[in-house]
């Protein structure tokens, strides 16, 4: 069960300069704890690797638990993923304070050899946390329909100006008594045309509309870099 509203699509950023050739795309996938990053960078992965070479770091602040979780389903083989403890607040290195993940990009990037997309998820934070420019290329944030359909409203920078905002588990909706429609029509009302998705990952197809955001992100790196 999806709906995808798309009153418009935000450009590609650039991290750190302009990409060249071999630079692979920077996806940040942030986040509320418990709105279902960890489970939606699963799906991504497991939708795009026969296509895309795909490398993951996760951030926790003392434990490796996400990037355990992501190894542990096999969604990549296990040198793809690492972990970030940050030792801080999420949104400190992801934001302010970006070089523990930044070098940890680079060092799996320069590993692998052959990335096209790195997803760097960072851990559970609140409505400010965005990420820098200077790490990634595009972000996702996520939300939990369970959270409350009050959150898309309340705004924020992550809601606002992240280049994708996905309304998550709208198959609980009618258990917690959130209006979808509102939060979608919440959450243009401050994404300046920025696209907003509605997805359940339960179903099997779930993840289908995040993952061809993704793909056309790549088509999009990939005609900037010839």
């Amino acid at each position: 069960m999806h709906d995808v509203h798309t009153t418009g699509r935000a450009p590609l950023t650039h991290a750190a300069g302009s990409p060249g050739v071999n630079r692979p795309l920077r996806l940040g996938v942030g986040g509320p704890v418990g709105s279902g990053k960890t489970t939606l960078v699963g799906e991504l992965c497991r939708s795009l690797r026969d296509t895309v070479s795909i490398a993951v770091i996760t951030n926790d602040i003392f434990t490796s638990e996400d990037a355990d979780a992501l190894r542990e389903a096999e969604v990549l083989s296990l040198d793809r993923i690492v972990a970030v403890e940050t030792g801080c607040c999420p949104h400190t290195a992801i934001r302010d304070d970006i070089a523990s993940n930044l070098d940890a990009a680079e060092q799996l990037e320069q590993r692998i050899g052959d990335v096209d997309l790195t997803v760097i998820e960072s851990g559970g934070d609140n409505l400010t946390a965005v990420f820098s420019q200077g790490l990634v290329d595009a972000q996702i944030f996520v939300l939990d329909t369970a959270g409350g359909d009050d959150v898309p409203r309340k705004g924020g920078p992550g809601v606002a100006s992240a280049d994708l905002l996905v309304i998550n588990k709208v198959d609980l909706a009618p258990y917690v008594g959130s209006d979808v429609a509102q939060m979608v029509a919440d959450a243009d009302a401050r994404r300046q045309g920025r696209p907003t998705m509605a997805i359940s990952l339960r179903g099997a197809d779930g993840i289908e509309p995040v993952a061809e955001w993704v793909r056309n992100r790549l088509m999009e790196l990939s005609a900037l870099s010839t």
